[in-house]
């Protein structure tokens, strides 16, 4: 099928008006423990099962990331922290309706036939559910990535251990895949140049870019 350059340039124009940047190509990879998730025959599990234990390993793999985020942090904190950004990032992805790919989704959030699902709503409500956790041993943070340029900004909340800088965290992002947990440090992720959100705010305010409505949409 030949596609007109108008419509080329109609999808070029929505693509750079979304205001998150787009979705990784990949999601976060990571390898199984043994020693905690023994691989099982795939032939033996239903679908179901093998959701389950994909999501089972999944949680187990992101508990041990973030309890290499430092040596002060509490197992069960991190299990919990895991547990509920993969079961929240669940709940959110039917909250939001979320059926695309990001982009898409985004534009649709845009035009008003989708409640919410932009990235900064993502990192807002992953952020405020772990917060009500009242962790003891991790800190959460909000981080915002090419703030230079609106049109590709993009937010993720971070979890790190208690009182370590952000740079040391790990990024939480439903966003970039569409509704995937996509997590890894702050360090390793080379996708995005995350700077600490107040920071950002000081930059836009420094250019007179810092707006009212700006701060509401990043949670400030």
């Amino acid at each position: 099928m030949i596609v007109s350059i108008r419509n080329w340039l109609a999808i070029a124009t929505l693509v750079l008006t979304v205001g998150c940047s787009a979705p990784d190509a990949q999601r976060q990879s990571v390898e199984a423990l043994p020693a905690q998730t023994p691989a099982l025959p795939s032939a033996a599990l239903t679908p179901n099962a093998a959701a389950d234990t994909e999501v089972s390993r999944n949680i187990a793999d992101l508990t041990a990331g973030i309890l290499a985020l430092g040596p002060g942090i509490d197992p069960e904190e991190a299990a919990r922290a895991a547990r509920i950004s993969y079961s929240y990032t669940a709940q959110l992805r039917q909250e939001y309706q979320i059926t695309d790919a990001a982009i898409i989704h985004n534009i649709k959030v845009n035009n008003g036939t989708k409640p919410r699902g932009l990235c900064w709503h993502w990192a807002e409500d992953i952020e405020n559910r772990l917060k009500a956790e009242d962790f003891q041993t991790l800190d959460l943070h909000r981080a915002i990535a090419n703030y230079d340029n609106w049109r590709l900004e993009h937010s993720t909340a971070i979890v790190s251990a208690r009182g370590a800088s952000m740079y040391d965290g790990m990024v939480l992002d439903p966003w970039r895949d569409g509704g995937e947990l996509t997590w890894k440090t702050v360090r390793d992720d080379k996708r995005y140049k995350w700077t600490p959100r107040q920071e950002v705010f000081d930059w836009k305010r420094e250019r007179g870019l810092l707006t009212v409505r700006y701060v509401q949409a990043a949670g400030g």
